[in-house]
């Protein structure tokens, strides 16, 4: 079934794209479009599978917009292909980390925010900082506009902060939906575990209604299996969580285990430049069918391996890939 609604997806993308699309050199291309376009797609694909996959795209939120501004009205089929929105640096971090994000960057982001949230997605919200008091700051003002957040005290995402003791807006509840989360963790880079058992218990120990976490554990790319994801699942209460799986789509990772040795940029053609800021990341042309054959509609597709597994959903990074291109 997976396969089929694929391949009717990847037919509708392509009689939408003109015919050079895929190696075109002048990029003669609405960038914006081409990004929800992807999104829909691999909403579609994964939501024909299990109708409460979650799909969260990190950032970029101007694709909720139909104008790219703030004062457009919905996208609309964008808006209902995706659950929530998750964004980074809304209150704080966006200059720089514990320090306040500034009143025209915060006003900017949150008017993109609050048009997806009223087209029914919810507002995940990550902010970094580590002073308790800004920390406490950033959680008031995310609950005062019913987001729901995380104050990260590490930008490397490797650990579960010890500010606050217990989560903000702790709860007994068994969360089966997105809209019943209440709080999150963003856990992306376990290097401080020693295994995955130490991993799991250490996640198994909190309540957190939400966690947010890579697929790939240590520098073997071991996959977290069915089993260890119900364990990961449960909270310490009684509760259960959801667990979603970070997954860059804007950029081609050198460590992950689609990737191929001989790859560099321009070969293949879809690889466009490193990022300068991450080694090891690797922009590319997201539109490309090539790869968004490695990202999903396959049993070998990243997608698809996170599905089979398990996981409640992806967060999908390198949303705002098409301010490269523009």
């Amino acid at each position: 079934m997976r396969k089929i609604i694929y391949l009717l997806t990847f037919l509708l993308l392509i009689s939408s794209c003109s015919d050079d699309e895929d190696d075109s050199s002048d990029y003669d291309l609405d960038f914006k479009q081409e990004m929800r376009d992807f999104v829909i797609a691999l909403s579609q694909y994964a939501k024909a599978e299990n109708s409460n996959f979650v799909i969260i795209p990190q950032n970029g939120h101007e694709l909720v917009s139909s104008d790219g501004d703030t004062d457009g009205s919905p996208d609309i089929n964008y808006n209902r292909a995706i659950d929530a929105c998750g964004q980074e640096d809304l209150f704080y971090g966006y200059d720089d980390d514990d320090i306040a994000t500034n009143t025209e960057d915060n006003e900017y982001l949150t008017a993109l925010l609050d048009i997806a949230k009223s087209a029914g997605n919810v507002i995940l919200v990550t902010d970094y900082c580590y002073t308790p008091s800004k920390m406490d700051d950033s959680y008031s003002k995310n609950n005062a506009k019913a987001y729901i957040s995380f104050a990260a005290d590490d930008r490397e995402l490797s650990q579960i902060p010890d500010y606050p003791l217990n989560p903000y807006n702790e709860n007994t509840n068994s969360i089966a939906n997105i809209s019943d989360v209440e709080n999150f963790l963003y856990l992306i880079n376990p290097e401080n575990y020693a295994s995955k058992t130490e991993f799991i218990n250490d996640i198994k120990a909190t309540n957190y209604d939400l966690l947010i976490m890579d697929f790939f554990f240590g520098d073997d790319n071991q996959e977290f299996n069915t089993t260890e994801v119900e364990q990961l699942k449960q909270k310490a209460n009684g509760g259960t969580r959801l667990v979603v799986i970070y997954m860059s789509i804007g950029e081609a990772e050198d460590y992950r285990y689609y990737w191929n040795e001989s790859w560099t940029v321009g070969s293949p053609e879809w690889i466009e430049a490193e990022n300068s800021e991450w080694e090891g990341n690797y922009k590319v042309q997201y539109w490309n069918s090539e790869w968004q054959g490695i990202i999903f509609g396959n049993e070998n597709a990243y997608l698809d391996k996170i599905i089979d597994a398990g996981f409640d959903g992806v967060y999908l990074d390198i949303i705002e890939g098409f301010e490269y291109f523009e």
